[in-house]
């Protein structure tokens, strides 16, 4: 029994325990255990991250005569420790005071340690997959499993929130599994070799629908335009940690799929040399630009929101244009870029998500419009989302930085122009919406009914303080990570980054973080003595013992204004927010409508259900038969 055995049967094991254990309170203490166990694991497997090698697990199984497999090479594992370490992150933030509150307010608590430890063991399964079939069943247990983990909210918005995700779940399964009738009739298999064999047996216009099927099936699942919809209304009301774990890690689940069957196994050449108008333009060129959209619009969506979660859960959609975006660059700047854009988003965004569930937890709201002033209340609170916006914002010290950085670098280096410009665009709105959050939180004017509230307990503060380490130390020394990012280039075809300690090493020039980061603290560090030092003496006073424009401010006199955040940004670009934004949202909005209705008829008339049967069965007929053949 190898390593990816023991975690497999591990993960296993921690389902069947917390799920037998659900209605108990030693559950809350066991749980996060698991997650250290499966950590310890992971780390011990860590060989396959720095040697580049592939560990095959002894576990088989078959279904209607098709062998299942697993294995993990270093892409797995590098998506499998974000994971873990997002569930462990999660668990312990929801193991002590949070579940009491939870359970206080109706929750049902076990159940959803029940549905964290599904998503890792789901998400284990699809990382290990060796070939189309395993790959395609773990797809679905993470899709089932995440909606699982969605509807556990007992209001009527989470479920209309699930459901749409699993309308649009259902969606890419479909495209995916027609992916793999193609495949398994010109490869004769579904093995992962069998994808290059397909592509290269198959017409143009076959190879055009195989890449749009693959890239619909994985692009839904990450939330890509124009499949974006779902996302952050689905995670905004997934409950307390567990919409932090999801905004982590989830959906880039089908970031994972893109670079293992796309990118590695399609091939970089095939999708360069798929050409349109008069080979203007190419696949590479489409994808590109659908990541870069994908960056901008949900950015800039994120910028209307009120609420915290949601504004937060938009901007996991527009992150993970940039991780797409530096892919497929094809370098190895821009593809170690947007690699490791999925490890510092994760950390910065479980970081923030977790930091409005603590606000939630002492305030009971997350409405940006009843907040402001908490950071006299919450210090440490106020440090992790002030150390988590720098991260998503894309500024120095900060892992975000770093990341952004390669993909700047790299759209310049390949001479996209327009790319670049795009990708800045969504980080000019990332840093707008990002002061927004902070300012309306924990800055500003406290309100009269939160002069109580105190700081979150030490149950929840030490994940998010873990978390905010790793954001700040792989922005202040990402060559800690770069190895890990180096040998998943290599083992999908991309060419390894040159990286030093402190960042990125090129023939002429570099970027080091740890002389960008002590230049930033030297700078504070001398603005912090001139101010405190040699500036003029000041005095405190409470917020209302002020005298402004010949009055007296009391609690009644609201100066800290949240409403209409940027109201003169807004007058600029408002008719085109309205123009394009909105239109294309409402144009979208019609369509899955549309598409829902269509799917509501047919599940409630008996014809077209008993048609569906049928073509289901004939189908698996036709895949049995070809079996069949290729057996005989």
């Amino acid at each position: 029994m190898n390593l990816l055995d023991k975690l497999l049967i591990v993960s296993g094991l921690a389902f069947i325990a917390i799920t037998a254990l659900r209605n108990y309170r030693i559950n809350d203490k066991l749980s996060p255990l698991w997650y250290l166990a499966l950590t310890a694991i992971l780390v011990l497997m860590s060989g396959v991250a720095y040697e580049n090698t592939t560990i095959v697990s002894g576990l088989h199984y078959q279904i209607l005569g098709f062998k299942l497999n697993w294995q993990f090479d270093s892409l797995s594992w590098f998506f499998a420790i974000i994971t873990v370490v997002a569930a462990l992150a999660s668990s312990i933030f929801m193991s002590g005071d949070w579940a009491r509150y939870y359970r206080e307010k109706g929750g049902n608590y076990g159940m959803l340690q029940v549905a964290l430890i599904a998503n890792v063991l789901s998400m284990f399964l699809l990382l290990a997959s060796s070939d189309l079939l395993t790959l395609f069943i773990g797809w679905e247990f993470v899709s089932w499993a995440s909606f699982f983990m969605m509807i556990l909210r007992p209001t009527s918005e989470a479920k209309k929130a699930a459901v749409k995700y699993a309308i649009y779940a259902m969606t890419g399964a479909m495209a995916l599994l027609a992916a793999m009738v193609v495949i398994y009739t010109a490869g004769g298999s579904f093995e992962f070799k069998a994808v290059s064999i397909a592509f290269q047996g198959v017409s143009f216009l076959g190879q055009v629908i195989l890449v749009v099927l693959l890239f619909a099936g994985f692009a839904i699942k990450m939330g890509l335009l124009p499949f974006h919809l779902w996302q952050a209304i689905a995670y905004a009301e997934t409950p307390g940690p567990g919409a932090a774990f999801l905004g982590a890690i989830s959906s880039r689940m089908g970031l994972f799929a893109i670079v293992l069957v796309i990118i590695k196994l399609v091939g970089l050449s095939n999708l360069a040399e798929m050409k349109f108008g008069a080979n203007s333009i190419n696949m590479q060129n489409i994808i590109a630009w659908i990541a870069a959209l994908t960056t901008i619009i949900p950015t800039y969506i994120a910028l209307q929101q009120h609420d915290a979660k949601r504004l937060l859960a938009w901007h996991g959609v527009g992150q993970g244009g940039y991780m797409l975006l530096g892919i497929m660059m094809f370098d190895s700047i821009g593809s170690a870029g947007g690699l490791m854009h999925v490890l510092n988003h994760a950390s910065y965004q479980a970081a923030l998500f977790l930091t409005v569930v603590a606000v939630v937890y002492r305030t009971g709201t997350s409405d940006l419009n009843r907040l402001g002033g908490l950071v006299t209340q919450m210090p440490l609170s106020f440090l992790v989302m002030l150390i988590g916006i720098i991260g998503l914002a894309g500024l120095p010290p900060m892992n975000g930085f770093v990341s952004k950085w390669m993909v700047y670098r790299s759209l310049l280096v390949n001479g996209q122009p327009l790319l670049f410009v795009a990708a800045v665009l969504g980080t000019l709105g990332t840093i707008l919406s990002v002061y927004k959050l902070i300012h309306n939180t924990f800055l500003g004017q406290l309100r009269m009914e939160h002069r109580e509230v105190r700081e979150a307990p030490w149950s929840m503060m030490a994940p998010m303080l873990g978390l905010s380490v790793i954001v700040f130390i792989t922005g202040f020394m990402p060559g800690l990570i770069m190895p890990w990012i180096a040998s998943v280039q290599e083992s999908v075809g991309l060419l390894a980054v040159e990286y030093t300690l402190g960042g990125i090493a090129f023939a002429k020039g570099g970027l080091d973080m740890i002389w960008v980061s002590g230049i930033l603290f030297y700078g504070f560090g001398v603005g912090a003595v001139i101010f405190y030092l040699l500036g003029g003496k000041s005095k405190r006073v409470h917020q209302f013992d002020n005298y402004a424009g010949g009055h007296f401010l009391s609690s009644d006199v609201r100066y800290h204004y949240s409403n209409n955040f940027y109201p003169g940004l807004m007058h600029l670009i408002g008719t085109w927010y309205r123009g394009s934004f909105k239109w294309f949202e409402g144009v979208l909005v019609s369509i899955v409508s549309f598409i829902s209705a269509l799917f509501e008829n047919m599940y409630r008339s008996r014809q077209p259900v008993i048609l569906l049967v049928a073509v289901v069965l004939a189908g698996l007929y036709v895949v049995y038969k070809n079996y069949a053949g290729v057996v005989s």
